[in-house]
């Protein structure tokens, strides 16, 4: 018993740190050993600890929900839209108590509202909000919550109430393999919780973002900042922003941040919630039936909406996949007029159950196109959606790789070899300035170009023969062109467009393979040994260059003059020695755009925080990285420190 207690101790502490902190200390191989080693002990004993790591797996399917009455009644809150409704409850509040006190502004989650009981320091009851009054039992369901504290340092009777969230990386890893896939993250958290098999509620890796307290015994509070506190010292996780606020300017300037930090979030939020911190005011203040009267819900606009699937057209790629694109009844998403959407292939369109002429639910996040989550109802004019079977740009027959469909005419289908042409001058590549997708498709149609290295036989009176092109622009686009030569073999690699080789699966490749010739002759076993180099990419650099064709047009590229020159290393520079990562929303430059500036300055940069990095910039919003930043004793300046040293 005494080794059973010692390894669920153990077990719950390493679960808190990689689960809520983010900062593991032991490995995942250590970490199944130690739990192996306690569910054969509670095998062995026949018994089970109420905190064993080994009850949160789910247990028996349950035959139905029963009811559990809240000790304290979870209300809804007030709605805003605008900074004029805001501005009108702060001044209701000074109305009433004669200033306006101190407001604290939080992320509203969009998830499922849960209520957390605890007693002698034991999880002893999840439940829904229900109604407020009356939810409905839970417990199986929460226990499954790695970031759900089944034991707290609290020994009072206490509810903690906050919301279950399916992360979007979680939502988006569950769909790879799921039969029927998640619509989005915020109903797949309420199917979740309400499925009556908790092994199924396991599945959805969901979390549990505390930020409230309910009904409690055996201990006071005074404001909402020491519950916060409070939640915090007891082991639950709490994400997003935590701001006291004195003034409508305050919170603009807050509200603002969290919306625009909201496209980098890994989780949905769907607006902010304002509170006055002073729980002995909120007792002045009081309720209406509904909602209490120190608290509003600041509302964003939504990222996701309905609208009919008008038809789905098949775009050609440069490797001739053929990509399907939604075409949408117009509808407003976030300011913005949503005519199109991606749909990612056919598998994905059959599991979506899609069909044209149904109502479909999009999202959209950031600047990127939408996406079509699913279908919401199909209408009486829905009719299936059919794989294509011939190249809608070229006529040619298509053929049928796993979930894709590529076009089987190389040589000639338009789209392609434009697609190929631009890829291989963006600036990424080989850096052809002031060439665009439009001269790409003039060289095609007007002058015959239909491959990469005919580029370097272009003369100036070739050029002048196209729409557009006078003197000047076409001496400078060879003059591009020209200076193009000079590049790296990481760059060129790029260029070449290699199915599923990135820029820095490319980098990854010059560093192993110094060139050209060594990289021609590399095995697969070479390849799938590089970091982050799976079987798939490594078959696809060995069918490459197993390809004559390929091989020639490699061959004619070098004889064309192509230079390869080493990286330029710097060596003077503030972050000369230093590994930088940035974290939070940056207000001054778009985060590509720093990481541009930090290396020009002799540094490196990585995309997560471990031991190996020496700086961090926090911008606005920072958030897990940050905290991981701290406790590894990590140095952290802000953006306008950053700005210090770039500028000094």
């Amino acid at each position: 018993m005494e080794r059973m207690r010692e390894l669920v101790e153990l077990l719950n502490k390493y679960a808190y740190e990689y689960y809520v902190l983010d900062n593991p200390s032991v490995s995942d191989k250590e970490y199944d050993a130690l739990y192996d080693e306690l569910v054969a002990l509670e095998n062995e004993l026949v018994f089970v600890l109420p905190d064993s790591p080994t009850q949160r797996v789910g247990g028996e399917t349950l035959k139905g929900f029963e009811e559990y009455r809240h000790k304290g009644k979870l209300y809804s809150l007030d709605k805003a839209k605008t900074l004029t409704e805001v501005t009108a409850f702060f001044n209701r509040i000074i109305k009433e108590v004669g200033v306006l006190p101190e407001m604290t502004l939080e992320h509203k989650f969009d998830g499922l509202t849960i209520s957390l009981t605890y007693e002698n320091g034991e999880l002893i009851r999840g439940a829904t909000r229900g109604d407020g009054e009356v939810g409905e039992d839970v417990t199986a369901q929460v226990k499954t919550i790695r970031t759900v504290p089944l034991t707290i340092p609290f020994k009072g009777l206490i509810e903690i109430q906050g919301e279950g969230v399916m992360r979007l990386s979680s939502f988006d890893e569950y769909n790879l393999t799921a039969d029927v896939p998640l619509k989005n993250a915020r109903n797949a958290v309420a199917g979740a919780i309400r499925n009556l098999n908790p092994k199924e509620t396991a599945k959805r890796k969901l979390d549990f973002f505390a930020y409230n307290i309910g009904y409690h015994e055996g201990i006071t509070f005074k404001t909402q900042k020491e519950m916060h506190d409070f939640i915090v010292k007891n082991g639950f996780k709490t994400e997003g922003v935590f701001s006291i606020i004195t003034g409508i300017e305050d919170a603009e300037k807050v509200l603002n941040e969290i919306e625009n930090s909201r496209p980098n979030l890994d989780y949905l939020i769907d607006g902010a919630v304002l509170k006055v911190n002073e729980l002995a005011l909120r007792e002045e203040l009081g309720f209406t039936m509904k909602a209490p009267r120190w608290a509003l819900a600041y509302k964003f606009q939504a990222e996701e909406t309905t609208t009919i699937l008008k038809d789905v057209i098949w775009q050609v790629s440069r490797t001739g996949k053929l990509n399907p694109l939604a075409i949408l009844e117009p509808v407003e998403l976030m300011g913005v007029t949503v005519k199109r959407a991606t749909l990612n292939n056919y598998s994905d369109i059959q599991k979506k159950g899609v069909r044209i002429g149904s109502r479909v639910l999009i999202r959209r996040s950031n600047d990127v196109i939408p996406e079509i989550m699913g279908a919401v109802e199909h209408l009486e004019n829905s009719k299936e959606i059919l794989p294509p079977t011939v190249c809608p740009a070229c006529g040619a027959p298509v053929k049928n790789e796993g979930v894709f469909y590529y076009c089987t005419n190389e040589e000639t289908c338009a789209p392609r070899i434009v697609d190929k042409l631009d890829h291989f001058a963006e600036k990424g590549s080989m850096n052809i300035e002031g060439f665009s997708e439009k001269t790409a498709e003039q060289l095609y149609n007007d002058l015959g170009v239909n491959s990469v290295d005919k580029l370097y036989d272009l003369t100036v009176e070739d050029l002048l023969k196209l729409d557009g092109f006078k003197d000047k622009k076409a001496e400078n686009l060879m003059r591009a062109i020209e200076r193009s030569k000079r590049t790296t073999l990481a760059r060129f690699i790029y260029a070449l467009g290699i199915p599923q080789i990135g820029k820095k699966s490319a980098q990854c490749l010059a560093d192993r393979f110094p060139t050209l010739w060594e990289l021609k002759l590399a095995t697969k076993d070479e390849l799938t040994a590089l970091a982050d180099f799976g079987e798939i990419m490594a078959d696809n650099v060995v069918s490459f260059f197993n390809n004559p064709d390929n091989l020639a047009l490699v061959d004619n590229l070098e004889s064309k003059g192509i230079i390869f020159e080493e990286e330029e290393i710097v060596t003077e520079g503030v972050f000369v020695g230093k590994v930088v990562v940035l974290t939070g929303a940056l207000k001054h430059y778009k985060r590509g755009k720093a990481q541009e500036i930090i290396r020009s300055l002799g540094g490196k940069t990585a995309d997560s925080v471990s031991k190996s990095v020496n700086l961090v910039i926090a911008g606005e919003d920072a958030g897990s990285k940050l905290e991981k930043a701290k406790k590894l004793g990590i140095e952290i300046i802000s953006e306008e420190e950053f700005l210090a040293l770039i500028n000094a």
